[in-house]
């Protein structure tokens, strides 16, 4: 198997030169969502008794892909495309020794290296203490989105337009409101620990962004968690002094928050390939954290940075 990960995953697989063994929607699809003529694609057996099938159904172009081994999630990504295709699937990982092969495949995008041991899996998941992810396993409904939240997995997906449908019958095409009142009550529980969290913050390290180095005034500085605050212990969400950091509005916070900037041992701003992604993203970064060294780093606040690298930050897999 780690051959296979190496030969798809690791290089990427130019479809042109296997254009013979794909059907004609396939391969115009492949070349919409990847216009380099390149992919990963991996893919699972359809079992002894087929049961692998169903599950492999379900899945749709930008769902989550979690990778396990090791007693870790190491790669996070999405589905680009699903097809179902024996000859290829065999040209490309030869079969089992039961004569079986990968046929259940789908093509991949946006991977990235991340290290979440099974422990946090487990309980997110609810899973007993000695549970593991065993072969092609699909997750749904609540307990998929809470191991997206693990694993900072968007929802949103860079895939190329679909055709436009039919015209907006709705009078002057607008949209219909919801049924009911527009306010709704919420839940305040957290509210007082993140006001005294600023608080603190600010005390530390007075109105600077942790990341940019900019001096603000308050209202522009977010108390940002540098381990998600649902994934903290009631121990390190009262760790004031190490959880969290200052972090401004103006994109900072942001970036950090979904994985686009993250700080590495000692204190160095990391920046991910995904800024290439959106150009003005990736002007804002060039200007204001390239070569950038924080100084809310040190080594009580590292564990939590360390989560952050490993659970957040957009290490992205390419491919050769």
């Amino acid at each position: 198997m780690n051959q296979h990960f190496q030969d798809t995953i690791e290089t990427q697989v130019p479809f042109a030169a296997h254009r013979d063994l794909l059907s004609p929607d396939v391969y115009k699809e492949l070349r919409k969502r990847f216009p380099r003529g390149k992919a990963q694609f991996w893919g699972a057996t359809p079992g002894t008794s087929g049961t692998t099938v169903g599950k492999w159904a379900k899945l749709r172009p930008g769902d989550g892909v979690l990778f396990y081994g090791d007693h870790h999630l190491y790669l996070a990504g999405h589905v680009a495309l699903t097809f179902r295709n024996e000859a290829l699937a065999e040209r490309l990982w030869q079969r089992t020794d039961k004569g079986l092969t990968w046929e259940l495949m789908f093509a991949l995008t946006d991977l990235r290296n991340i290290k979440v041991p099974i422990t946090e899996v487990r309980a997110v998941l609810g899973w007993q203490d000695r549970a593991v992810v065993q072969g092609f396993t699909v997750i749904d409904g609540d307990r998929a989105e809470r191991l997206a939240d693990l694993v900072d997995l968007d929802d949103m997906l860079n895939l190329p337009a679909t055709s436009p449908g039919p015209a907006d019958t709705t009078p002057s095409g607008t949209t219909t409101p919801p049924a009911g009142p527009t306010d709704e009550t919420r839940s305040t529980t957290g509210r007082r620990e993140h006001r005294a969290l600023k608080r603190r913050l600010v005390r530390i390290g007075g109105g600077v962004c942790g990341l940019c180095g900019s001096t603000l005034p308050p209202d522009f500085l977010i108390a940002a968690h540098i381990k998600k605050r649902a994934f903290c212990s009631e121990d390190e969400r009262k760790d004031f002094d190490h959880v969290g950091m200052l972090a401004c509005f103006l994109g900072c916070d942001s970036l950090f928050e979904h994985g686009y900037i993250a700080v590495d041992t000692g204190g160095d701003i990391l920046i991910s390939d995904a800024v290439d992604k959106a150009p003005d993203v990736a002007k804002f970064v060039a200007e204001h954290l390239q070569g950038r060294t924080t100084t809310w780093w040190n080594t009580d606040r590292e564990p939590y940075y360390a989560w952050h690298r490993d659970h957040v930050f957009k290490k992205l897999q390419r491919g050769k």
